[in-house]
């Protein structure tokens, strides 16, 4: 029977409820004789090279439990992708650990640095079981109905949007907000969750799975102007020309990548500016403001989906399972049944590793500025219980005695 220590690691972009899984996979693991102690590596893979572990087998349940509510990853990220160089360290300080079991939690580029570290160990006859824990606030991996962390940071989209829209239905004016999503437009997307009656914002999405046109973008914005007197708009910092170019890296001059090979997008607010600078140019509209969430959606304390917390802690748990009693390396999958549950799998690595998903076109409606009513049924089950509700007024005008022409 195989035994050894097991390591857990975190990696890419942290989300509200990463810890669930981390502490479900630790929980999980404790009970396992041959399992010998459970090491965390700070800082993904970079931790397993420096031999920066922790013991989680020494933490208290209560300690586990309060890190298992606190947003962001406990032990530290990267976005480290290991070439074979990379990879004959982190293999030679899984051996001299006595590791047999790595668990990494993370989107499809960690999947994808799971399995260049798999195949090192099968070239190096390296007994190790390699079990992606998917995350990703992106809700991009392949054969998941939807990943850990995007329930929560769409939570999130939807409650900003739906503050934001408030506002400006009391100062009337245009507001244009950029959410990530660099290829899937899924997030984007969820901004439209907390709309309830016609002129409800968003009023406009545009998404990274359709072109974006500058001059389709103001004509939009000028008819909804025209009819409501004001315009909320959710962008996707993913939104692309013809030729494929994200705007944002158009607008910046300058492109740079992390190891993965991704361009950063977002960052530095320009896409809201230079946007907004145009809607006043060529509209005449003085009254617009713009805005980029940035990091504020991936870990924003105290806006979690119950739903969302639940299944996370249930994939770290599952991935456990099939690292145990499994025969082979792989990546948890999350499997919608009914209205609503769900269940999990194990796929191949090549899956999901280093592939996307992106929304489908049933999702986006014939416009290319809006969603559908199937993606608002197929996101709502994930947003958890007590979404807010916003109420208005319904006393009915009085009628005007004065009735001035000069009135502002």
């Amino acid at each position: 029977m195989r035994s050894g220590n097991m390591v857990i690691a975190e990696g890419g972009g942290p989300t509200v409820v990463i810890n669930q899984s981390l502490v479900g996979a630790v929980v999980e693991a404790r009970p396992f004789p041959q399992i010998g102690r459970i090491y965390g590596a700070r800082y993904g893979v970079c931790g397993i090279v420096n031999e920066d572990f922790v013991d989680l087998s020494a933490e208290t349940r209560a300690n586990l439990e309060a890190v298992a509510a606190t947003p962001s990853s406990a032990l530290g990220s990267t976005r480290d992708m290991p070439d074979r160089a990379y990879c004959r360290d982190i293999i030679a300080s899984l051996k001299a650990h006595h590791v047999s079991w790595l668990l990494y939690i993370g989107g499809n580029d960690t999947a994808e640095s799971l399995r260049v570290i798999s195949e090192a160990a099968e070239r190096e006859h390296y007994d190790l079981r390699c079990i992606h824990v998917p995350k990703t606030i992106d809700n991009d991996l392949m054969e998941s109905d939807h990943a850990p962390g995007f329930p929560s940071a769409a939570r999130f989209v939807a409650q900003a949007f739906m503050g934001a829209d408030l506002d400006n239905r009391s100062l009337p004016g245009v507001y244009l907000a950029v959410v990530m999503g660099r290829n899937a437009g899924f997030l984007t997307a969820a901004s439209s969750a907390a709309r309830t009656v016609d002129g409800d914002g968003p009023h406009l999405i545009y998404l990274p799975e359709r072109i974006f046109d500058k001059s389709k973008f103001l004509s939009d914005i000028k008819s909804v102007h025209d009819r409501f007197g004001r315009c909320v708009i959710a962008l996707s910092e993913g939104i692309h020309d013809a030729d494929g170019t994200p705007l944002s890296a158009k607008l910046a001059g300058t492109v740079e990548k992390d190891a993965h090979g991704n361009v950063q997008l977002s960052g530095t607010g320009a896409l809201a500016h230079i946007l907004g600078e145009a809607i006043k140019s060529e509209l005449g509209i003085k009254r617009v403001r713009g805005g980029t969430f940035g990091y504020l959606q991936r870990s924003f304390a105290g806006c979690t989906s119950d739903v969302d917390q639940r299944e996370a802690r249930e994939v770290g748990e599952f991935a456990v399972k099939r690292a145990i009693w499994g025969a082979g390396n792989g990546s948890v999958i999350i499997r919608r049944t009914g209205d609503y549950a769900v269940d999990y799998a194990l796929v191949n690595l090549d899956v999901v590793a280093g592939k996307t998903k992106v929304m489908a076109d049933a999702f986006i409606a014939s416009s290319g500025s809006d969603v559908t009513p199937a993606f608002r049924e197929y996101l709502r089950p994930m947003l958890g219980s007590f979404l807010p509700q916003s109420a208005r007024l319904r006393g009915s005008a009085i009628a005007k005695v004065l009735n001035r022409q000069d009135a502002p």
